[in-house]
């Protein structure tokens, strides 16, 4: 319906006083009118009034006008005169044959006019004559003195426009025409939500729902299966509807004149009158303001990984060539070619796994998101996801300035652009970051290599995406794209005297005076380090334009090389001007371990590390330490001093028993034992009583500091 602006209904015929004028007057007033004039005017039905909510415009062809044309999105209503039938045949017959290409050919509808004067139908002359003309689209008897048929007459006019049979339908043939039957076999394809062929129930459901708003009853479902059993060999299967079953459906539906059912359902997955995707259904609108970027939404990436278990028939987490094809069969193009096994991660066998899968999703949300919409269209993504289009599959991230100013992002994709002199490595650079090393690097086809690769790296135990683009060499101009950039990556060849020269000028051409952050690598490192033919070593070079140290890599290693200085540029990228000011500091192994590669020194981790190795606390720490032992020592040398003070007054007891009657009568010297012992558990409570007291007082003034800090940050 959204294809049709306006319903152009022509009356028209070769001879006159057939009554296509009265029809017209009986419509609009509902009755018969007294006195018809010789040609009605142009009259506009509105929407609102017709079941189809289309305004139709009724035109009337006077009788004699000498010429009679039918134009191209209108259909023609030929009044035919009940009485003389046979006669006015031979009049609009040659209309019919008359008319230019097949294929743009309007629809016609019969009408026999005063049947209020006879008492018999014609159908059964009629009949033949339609078979024959497969422009006609149906026959209809009506009386506008009656007002019989006229309500129905127009609504059938309406349903020729709309819901044509001629791009459906052959009837010389009797069977769909190709394009219909490759619009419904992808329909079928994105409807099999499992790929197996079949639509079973709960699909047949959700197809129903999708396309009627209504489910079908249990007891339909079951007579719609037992009519394709009847009727076609294979059409259903494990109590599933197979493609051969969907296909006989809608040619059923067409042969009983209900073609207004499949032109539901091809309007409803996109098409167009013409039964090709329309553009507003593969490209609608998104606006992206500038300096921000395109990445997929979460359920965007829950819908992909729905389509990639759908064709990973082999559980294996990786799509070989056939299962690619499979995957693609509803596109009319094959959009990903050989480089994409170079852009994005592959397993042993050279096939795209899981993760190089939604990479390059990514990546083309990213460099171009009006294709990926394109895709997502084919893919069917707004009729499973039930969205209105496309377009809630992409989030716009916000401005990067805002993210600069608070000092966070909620990006999830960054651009390194990879620039350096021919033969200084970019390429390896690009293809190590997909975990290949020298050796695996070799047996790329020259023709296969990519610009591009994309992987995930982890900052802050957050997974992220890093796009490398490599720049071809060229120092007379770089364009926009090739500046525009989250970080710049600068390579140079160590082993080759020319190679640092060409990074020196592109850097204080374009970068030396942007927000860009940049990193120099030292490419090759395995290799003799040969001295640059430049004014200033490479080390010279960065510390005097406040630039990181040059960083050595090289991917001729026998395992896959290694990712830290990925994640470096992706935590560069998140946070430019607290890199570009030095804060990068050398990250720890056990920060990789735990996935934890900060270097900024302002968050909540690198505050609390900085604290903990600060010279201050070490000294307390120090100081505490040796009060303990001290203490400690303490208490020990007056346990020993009592326990031998107790053993010589028991030996003295022993040898003078009279001393000890007399003591025990007057002071016993045993009862300083106890007294010593009460002294001394005394003395080991307070210090332990003052240790505990002191480690409260420091943890409360320690948190202090650490809430003080954060605000001011």
């Amino acid at each position: 319906h959204k294809s049709v602006s306006r319903n152009d209904l022509r009356l028209a015929d070769l001879k006159p006083r057939l009554g296509k004028t009265s029809l017209i007057m009986s419509l609009v007033s509902e009755e018969f009118p007294d006195d018809v004039p010789l040609r009605a005017e142009e009259i506009t039905i509105p929407a609102d009034v017709t079941p189809e909510r289309v305004p139709t415009h009724i035109v009337d062809y006077s009788g004699n006008n000498s010429n009679v044309t039918v134009h191209h999105n209108s259909a023609g209503l030929l009044g035919i005169d009940m009485f003389s039938l046979t006669q006015v045949t031979s009049h609009w017959i040659p209309l019919i044959n008359d008319r230019t290409d097949k294929d743009s050919r309007v629809p016609l509808i019969l009408v026999g006019n005063k049947s209020d004067l006879v008492e018999h139908s014609s159908m059964e002359t009629i009949l033949p004559i339609m078979n024959q003309y497969s422009d006609i689209e149906t026959c209809v008897e009506c009386s506008a003195k009656n007002l019989k048929n006229i309500s129905e007459l127009f609504y059938y006019a309406q349903k020729a426009v709309l819901h044509p049979t001629g791009p459906l339908y052959c009837p010389e043939e009797k069977e769909m025409k190709p394009s219909c039957i490759k619009a419904l076999t992808r329909i079928f394809k994105v409807s099999d939500l499992d790929n197996d062929g079949i639509l079973n129930d709960n699909e047949l459901n959700f197809f129903q729902r999708t396309c009627f708003n209504t489910p079908l009853a249990p007891q339909a479902l079951e007579d719609v299966k037992n009519v394709v059993r009847k009727n076609v060999t294979d059409g259903v299967k494990n109590n599933g509807l197979t493609l051969k079953g969907f296909l006989f459906l809608h040619t059923l539906f067409i042969q009983r004149g209900r073609h207004e059912t499949t032109w539901t359902v091809l309007r409803r997955f996109g098409y167009g009158d013409d039964l090709e995707l329309q553009q507003e259904y593969l490209f609608p609108l998104l606006k992206i303001p500038v300096d921000c970027t395109t990445e997929l939404s979460h359920n965007t990436y829950l819908f992909l990984q729905s389509v990639f278990d759908k064709h990973d028939k082999d559980r294996d987490c990786a799509l070989s060539p056939e299962e690619v094809k499979d995957l693609f069969k509803v596109f009319p193009y094959m959009p990903w070619g050989p480089d994409v096994n170079n852009t994005v991660c592959t397993n042993d066998q050279g096939w795209i796994t899981y993760q190089g899968y939604l990479s390059q999703w990514t990546l083309t949300t990213y460099l171009d998101v009006q294709r990926c919409l394109e895709y997502l269209g084919y893919l069917g993504y707004s009729i499973i996801c039930e969205q209105e289009s496309q377009a809630a599959a992409i989030t716009v991230t916000r401005n990067k300035r805002i993210d600069l100013q608070k000092k966070q992002t909620q990006r999830s994709v960054f651009r390194c652009n990879i620039l350096g002199a021919r033969g200084s490595g970019k390429t390896s650079f690009l293809q190590a970051f997909l975990g290949r090393n020298l050796q695996k690097q070799r047996k790329i086809r020259e023709d296969h290599k990519s610009f591009y690769s994309i992987n995930t790296t982890y900052v802050y135990g957050q997974e992220k995406y890093l796009l490398l683009h490599e720049v071809m060499p060229d120092m007379d101009f770089l364009s926009e794209a090739d500046l525009a950039c989250d970080v710049v990556c600068l390579v140079y060849d160590v082993n080759n005297p020319r190679s640092f020269e060409y990074c020196a000028k592109i850097y204080k051409q374009y970068f030396m005076d942007s927000k860009t952050p940049c990193m120099v690598i030292a490419s090759k490192s395995d290799l003799h380090e040969a001295r640059q033919h430049y004014s200033l070593t490479p080390l010279d070079f960065c510390r005097k334009h406040k630039l990181h140290p040059p960083q050595p890599w090289t991917c001729n290693t026998v395992d896959a090389p290694g990712k830290e200085l990925y994640t470096k540029l992706t935590t560069m990228a998140m946070y430019p001007k607290d890199i570009r000011c030095g804060r990068l500091i050398q990250i720890c192994s056990h920060h990789a371990k735990l996935r934890c590669m900060c270097s900024c020194n302002w968050c909540t981790f690198c505050i609390c590390q900085n604290i903990l190795r600060s010279q201050l606390l070490r000294t307390i720490k120090a100081k505490f330490y040796r009060v303990i032992l001290n203490r400690l020592g303490d208490v020990w040398a007056s346990l020993l001093a009592d326990e031998e003070r107790s053993l010589i007054q028991q030996v003295h007891g022993v040898r003078n028993v009279e001393e000890s009657i007399y003591m025990e009568s007057s002071v016993d010297p045993c009862v300083a034992q106890p007294r010593h012992m009460a002294q001394a558990n005394l003395k080991s409570s307070t210090f332990w009583l003052r240790a505990s007291v002191g480690a409260t007082v420091f943890a409360v003034l320690g948190f202090a500091m650490y809430r003080a800090i954060i605000k001011q940050r």
